[in-house]
């Protein structure tokens, strides 16, 4: 039998354009909405078409034989990946994030449609170098880093992956309360939440947190470690701040058992509205994933 093909997974998100145009109904509808507040369409009609552009040129790069597939950022949790694909990216870096928790060793390109407006940290490949990437990509001939994901597993079997950070706390601005525990220490808190973050992410939320209360660590991307920060811990008769940061190696994990009758949850990625509830006595457990993200490098 012959080999299957590889298949070029190219995933979207919408463009600000046809994100208005889905608010408004029609184009005369939304420039009348933007002029009325002093704004233009042209300029988010421009970065439309030039994104498009760009997408038609990358599907152009794929080479004959091989197949195609599109995938929107908002079907991703149905879209089915196959073991040959190879997943491109187009767009900013945080879709190199919301594609990661989908894949199981799948290489992915970060293809960035306009390095004069998103910075490419993890979307770093320019269009002209897609075409031999793709498949040096298949062969074992690009550049990867594995970077290290953030699992949560919690106790009704519910799973979360992250390449960036995983969050717990209330869902609100209101205290969360909860225990929690780092090998043989653990205290009880009230806080604004903590996070549990991969080297990927200590570049973004981590790093502001860490920055603030000057308790920082080493944390590479490719290391098989996560960190974790406690956010705006308060000190009481009933709760304690001494564990406000750590790195948690290789199998260790932290432990969260929830105090909050309501409100509490857990999500990943910034990813508000696709939380896991997290109320009064379930508890869930968060460390370095098994499963990497394989970004190719160049």
């Amino acid at each position: 039998m012959a080999a299957i093909p590889p298949r070029a997974v190219f995933v979207t998100r919408d463009t600000d354009y046809e994100l208005l145009l889905a608010r408004h109904a029609t184009r005369g509808q939304a420039k009348f909405f933007l002029e009325s507040r002093g704004q233009s369409l042209g300029e988010v009609e421009d970065r439309h078409a030039r994104f498009h552009a760009v997408l038609a040129q990358a599907r152009a790069a794929v080479p004959g034989e091989w197949r195609q597939a599109l995938a929107r950022r908002s079907d991703l949790d149905r879209f089915l990946f196959a073991p040959e694909d190879v997943v491109v990216a187009v767009g900013q870096d945080g879709l190199v994030a919301n594609v990661a928790k989908y894949l199981d060793g799948q290489p992915v390109i970060g293809l960035n449609p306009a390095p004069d407006l998103y910075d490419g940290v993890l979307a770093r490949i320019g269009i002209e170098r897609l075409g031999p990437l793709l498949p040096a990509s298949v062969a074992g001939a690009a550049p990867i880093e594995r970077r290290t994901m953030v699992r949560a597993v919690l106790d009704g079997g519910q799973r979360l992956l992250a390449l960036n950070e995983i969050f717990v706390g209330h869902r609100s601005h209101q205290s969360a309360r909860y225990r929690i525990a780092a090998g043989a220490a653990a205290e009880d808190h009230s806080s604004s939440g903590l996070i549990v973050a991969s080297g990927t992410g200590a570049t973004g939320w981590a790093r502001s947190i860490s920055e603030a209360t000057g308790l920082g660590f080493p944390l590479g991307p490719e290391e098989t470690a996560v960190g974790y920060w406690v956010r705006e811990p308060f000190s009481s008769v009933a709760t304690a701040t001494h564990l406000r940061a750590g790195k948690l190696l290789a199998a260790a994990t932290l432990s969260v058992v929830s105090r909050m009758n309501e409100g509490g949850v857990v999500f990943a990625d910034g990813i508000e509205q696709d939380f896991i509830a997290f109320d009064w006595g379930r508890h869930v457990e968060i460390g370095p994933a098994t499963r990497t993200l394989n970004l190719i490098a160049s």
